[in-house]
């Protein structure tokens, strides 16, 4: 049975002022400074990821590179959690204000760095504090406005998505080829002193102390656990083979390390993730469904440039236009749904309506080939993208409307961290997919005639103009294998789609919290949500 408790909790005055309604002046005010935190966090690997190149000529150490992005993602994916439970237990503003700080002090390191072993280490510094950006963002907002009225505001989040995914590529390629690629790095310390000036003027939320022990055991096991997962999506297939010591070690690691962290949560006396969160339905499916549109989500970005720079012709100077059709009905959607949600209170229709309409968008993306334009090609990213529109913002929502107030930084780090980890087997798995199958089809279609030039066409290293250097017959057979390759990662991913649909069906509709007698009916529904 599990024991965990709330020591020391916060006072009912406190929490009652936390709950007091903003009015939307400063609700909107408090947005800037999220919303430019917000664009902080998605918008750095975007542009580093186009400066690398340039980075690894000027710094050296190539074979070290995979670890300037794996350094920065394994902090960030441990640290989130953490950084959710910190704000709960002692204050969502402080803990906020000093994840943006360790994150503009790791920016300036990094672009500082000398050697790739500093620039490395001063990226996990970054990743650390990029834990807390993300969740930051959505648990301030979950206090300050109530879920019936959040969807005013969630198209700005889905408006800096949409920015950040096809703006990042273009201001790493502007910074790279104009100024220098330290300033990949600078230009998030003026972003980040606005918001944070923003952040410490407007935002007034009651102080929190909290005597609870930190529970340190947990933080250790679930970082362990975290940690392995991810480097074995990152390495699995790529550094290492798949059924390769280094792999199962890590994922035996994995597996007992949250084994263990199952059976301390329900010990301790300030659970780091109560594991109670999970008896509520919506919950549990919620954090179902962010882990199935992460999966979908990576998967398609990292994929779809691929095809249309390979098959298709287009260029790569621009990558991030390349997925304006995806975002542009992720965008429009999200608006949509937003204002329908805050005018109606009902939300349950909509995860049903995204899950089914991405797992079509999905299908309709695996019928590509050879020959697929780019208009059609656009419309299916649009299907897609649409889908997403109905989930994105919506999952957040649901998940911290299961929760109560004091819980609303573990809900928010909570789907964020199913999102990324699920991105991460979202990336790995197609990647894996994708490289099995040009491997087969360049086989099939070149045979024992397949030369020298053929044997190059490496899936994860051919660009369009290596490919433009290989003769014909090859660059003829490495446009059905990319071909073949977009089918199966999207049929596949349309399959794992079809659990989000299943896992929507189940959800409950529980009244959205608000004020006044809204607000008792939705605890009431809370209550009766836990099963």
């Amino acid at each position: 049975m599990s024991q965990s408790k709330t020591a020391d909790p916060v006072p009912e005055d406190k929490q009652a002022e936390e709950e007091q309604p903003r009015s939307p002046r400063e609700i909107r005010l408090v947005m800037v400074g999220l919303v430019v935190t917000m664009l902080l966090a998605m918008l750095d690997n975007l542009i580093v990821g186009t400066a690398m190149p340039t980075i690894v000529g000027d710094l050296g150490g190539a074979e070290h590179l995979s670890w300037v992005v794996t350094s920065y993602t394994l902090a960030t994916a441990a640290s989130t959690p953490i950084w959710g439970k910190l704000g709960d237990l002692y204050g969502r503003k402080g803990t906020f204000l000093t994840s943006i700080v360790i994150f503009l002090v790791g920016s300036a390191l990094s672009g500082l760095s000398q050697n790739m072993n500093e620039l490395i280490g001063f990226r996990a510094l970054q990743g650390l504090g990029a834990g807390g950006l993300m969740v930051g963002v959505m648990s301030i907002m979950g206090a300050l406005v109530p879920p019936r009225d959040r969807g005013k505001y969630q198209g700005m989040f889905a408006a800096v998505m949409a920015l950040a995914t096809i703006g990042g590529p273009l201001v790493g390629g502007f910074i790279t080829d104009h100024l220098s690629w330290h300033w990949t790095f600078y230009i998030n310390l003026p972003l980040g002193v606005i918001a944070l000036a923003v952040v410490v003027v407007t935002l007034k939320l009651p102080k929190v102390r909290n005597n609870a022990r930190i529970d340190y055991l947990g933080a250790i096991l679930l970082t362990t656990g975290i940690t392995s997962l991810v480097l074995i999506t990152t390495w699995g297939g790529q550094q290492y083979a798949w059924g390769s010591k280094q792999i199962l070690g890590l994922a035996a690691l994995a597996a007992a390390s949250l084994i263990a962290f199952c059976y301390v949560e329900q010990r301790v006396e300030e659970p780091m993730l109560p594991l109670s969160l999970f008896k509520n339905l919506n919950f549990t499916l919620v954090s179902i469904i962010g882990f199935i549109v992460g999966f979908v989500m990576f998967g398609a970005t990292v994929f779809l440039p691929l095809y249309q720079q390979i098959v298709q012709g287009a260029s790569a100077t621009n990558s991030g236009l390349l997925l304006m059709p995806m975002m542009f009905g992720m965008l429009v959607v999200s608006l949509v749904v937003g204002q329908v949600v805050t005018k109606t209170g009902k939300y349950r229709i909509f995860p049903v309506i995204g899950t089914i309409v991405m797992t079509g968008g999905m299908v309709l993306l695996s019928t590509m080939g050879t020959e697929t334009s780019s208009f059609t090609s656009a419309c299916w990213m649009v299907v897609l993208g649409a889908g997403m529109g109905f989930l994105m913002q919506i999952t957040m929502l649901v998940a911290q409307n299961s929760v109560e107030l004091k819980d609303m930084g573990v809900a928010s780090s909570t789907a964020t961290l199913f999102r990324t980890i699920g991105g991460s087997f979202g990336v790995a798995l197609f990647g894996a997919l994708f490289n099995n199958r040009v491997a087969d089809t360049m086989k099939e279609r070149l045979g024992e005639h397949a030369s020298a030039g053929a044997s190059k066409a490496d899936p994860s290293q051919m660009s369009p103009a290596a490919l433009k250097q290989l003769p014909a017959p090859v660059q003829d057979a490495y446009h059905h294998a990319v071909a073949n390759g977009m089918h199966t990662v999207f049929l596949w991913g349309a399959a794992v789609a079809v659990i989000a649909i299943a896992a929507s069906v189940f959800m409950r509709e529980v009244p959205l919290r608000g004020t006044g007698k809204d607000e008792k009916a939705a605890e009431a529904s809370l209550e009766a949500a836990a099963v």
